[in-house]
């Protein structure tokens, strides 16, 4: 009998204590959102130099040096810091080797250029010789301030939420109280930028000879943001 009532008072104390945890205020749920489109101003774009013959003609090779002369010069008149072209360091090894072993090899070398400018970057690739291109592509992309903007939005679209929670709280004659809790969904968009005319330009194709340089058409950085919320009700 002892046992039966020890094991029903238990029970109440975990009923009891079940219900001191059930969270009986007046709540509302509602969402904020904020969205901005940003121009990216940091673009890094690799490009690749390869020595060629001229007329298939073996003595008269284009030397990597002349082409890598004509980047630097190129980017230098752009108004470019040197410091923002690199280059591949495991291609300059590959092309001492190789040339050891084989004095007819074409040598090629890997660039990469920060650049906040796609018309600077389409002045530089235009003032090298288009034989010499192997390749060029954009790497990556982003937005200088896109921390700070990221910051604001958020506290935009929470601003939005409250707003909307009080408007809806006070048509119903009540007041609204302090959060309860706060959610963020976010829905960054980075499209992959997309080559107007061409994809690549390669060394292969006579057709590049003295031909425009390749227009990118870049989509803007799409920030949005969405702050789901609970708020009291008193």
């Amino acid at each position: 009998m002892k046992k039966l009532l020890t094991l029903a008072f238990v029970s109440l104390l975990s009923i009891s204590a079940m219900a001191q945890q059930v969270d009986l205020r007046k709540k509302i749920s509602v969402s904020g959102s904020a969205e901005t489109e940003v121009t990216p101003d940091i673009i890094y774009i690799s490009i690749s130099l390869k020595e060629y013959l001229k007329d298939n003609n073996s003595k008269k090779k284009v030397e990597i040096t002349t082409l890598e002369s004509q980047l630097y010069a190129a980017v230098q008149k752009a108004g470019i810091d040197k410091g923002n072209l690199t280059i591949n360091d495991l291609s300059s090894y590959a092309i001492v080797t190789e040339k050891k072993k084989n004095p007819d090899y074409l040598a090629s070398k890997q660039y990469r250029l920060k650049v906040s400018d796609l018309n600077k970057w389409n002045d530089i690739i235009g003032a090298i010789d288009p034989k010499g291109i192997a390749y060029t592509n954009v790497d990556s992309y982003d937005y200088s301030k896109i921390e700070t903007l990221k910051k604001e939005l958020k506290i935009k679209a929470l601003q939005a939420a409250k707003e909307k929670a009080s408007y809806l709280v006070e048509a119903l004659g009540d007041k609204l109280g302090s959060v309860i809790d706060i959610q963020e969904v976010n829905n960054e968009q980075y499209p992959q930028p997309m080559y107007r005319n061409v994809m690549m330009m390669k060394a292969e194709s006579a057709d590049m000879a003295g031909g425009p340089a390749p227009e990118i058409d870049f989509k803007k950085i799409k920030l949005n943001y969405i702050m789901n919320t609970v708020f009291e009700i008193k």
